[in-house]
């Protein structure tokens, strides 16, 4: 594999930007398309090289990063006329970043795999947080070798990088990690509920707790948010409803029956019909505040 100077950029939202911009840093020469290039304005101020279109950004970068936001995104970005699939010269890099369907993972590593590329599934977990401090976990999947030798770019991003096997297995992993969070971030909203419905101050009962067994990642990013009322999104709440959605295609597939994960993904669904969809996870403490 060649040595990565010129990196390419599609997606550029919450997490995207951040995670471009981490890049930059580590000493790559960045590159974007953005279908809307009004929202790039300040990466172009920063010396990003802004392309009109795919197949111009594919000219000029051998290693591209996706991550968009749902499955039909990337399939468009990949599979549409002029698109990277049609665009990007034998040997170039494709690393989906995106949190989408195993399938359309193993899909991209077979048709990017007959055109000569070099393709990868590697969402991350670590919210807006882990994206601007560059210290997300990333979980990758296809082949070892071009784990392996595209390192340097996964440090450029994250902090805690592992393989998880062939093509879709990144994307089987976080599956897993979603299903975690729905049962850890319901679990958070029924007790704070409870708590206030019993007359506990709940700051104080966040210090106290959260040390102990029943602390968690969900508890420490979002049970303060809950308690103030602040739902502003560091991952949007409609996307993790796609995201669990997925996993329950996926455990179906598998004859699995995964309640918990229903029941939660059942609640959001919800929220997203009261108009909730572009708040954050953390608007699910509405729901129970509501029972």
């Amino acid at each position: 594999m060649q040595e990565i100077h010129d990196i390419g950029f599609i997606g550029t939202g919450i997490m995207g930007k951040s995670m471009l911009r981490n890049l930059g840093k580590a000493g790559y020469t960045m590159h974007c398309y953005a279908r809307h290039p009004q929202k790039v304005e300040d990466l172009k101020a920063e010396g990003v090289a802004i392309h009109p279109s795919i197949a111009d950004l594919a000219k000029a970068c051998r290693c591209i990063i996706t991550i968009v936001g749902f499955p039909r995104d990337v399939e468009e970005v990949y599979f549409a006329p002029g698109a990277l699939m049609e665009s990007a010269a034998p040997g170039t890099i494709l690393i989906d970043m995106t949190t989408t369907s195993p399938t359309l993972a193993q899909k991209l590593y077979a048709e990017g795999t007959k055109r000569g590329f070099h393709v990868l599934d590697a969402p991350v977990t670590g919210g807006d947080t882990g994206a601007k401090n560059g210290t997300l976990s990333i979980l990758v999947g296809g082949d070892k070798a071009d784990f392996e030798a595209l390192q340097p770019v996964f440090k450029g991003m994250g902090t805690n990088i592992n393989y998880m096997g062939g093509a879709g297995m990144g994307q089987h992993a976080k599956m897993a990690n979603q299903i975690m969070i729905a049962g850890a971030m319901s679990g958070v909203c029924e007790a704070l509920n409870y708590a206030k419905a019993n007359g506990l101050d709940l700051e104080t009962l966040l210090k106290a707790v959260s040390t102990g067994a029943a602390g968690s990642a969900q508890l420490n990013a979002f049970g303060p948010k809950m308690i103030k009322g602040d739902f502003a999104p560091g991952f949007f709440l409609k996307h993790f409803i796609k995201d669990m959605g997925l996993a329950e295609e996926e455990a179906e597939k598998k004859g699995l029956d995964l309640p918990v994960l229903q029941q939660v993904l059942k609640e959001y669904r919800e929220l997203e019909k009261e108009g909730k969809g572009d708040l954050g996870t953390q608007a699910l403490y509405t729901y129970y505040q509501k029972k």
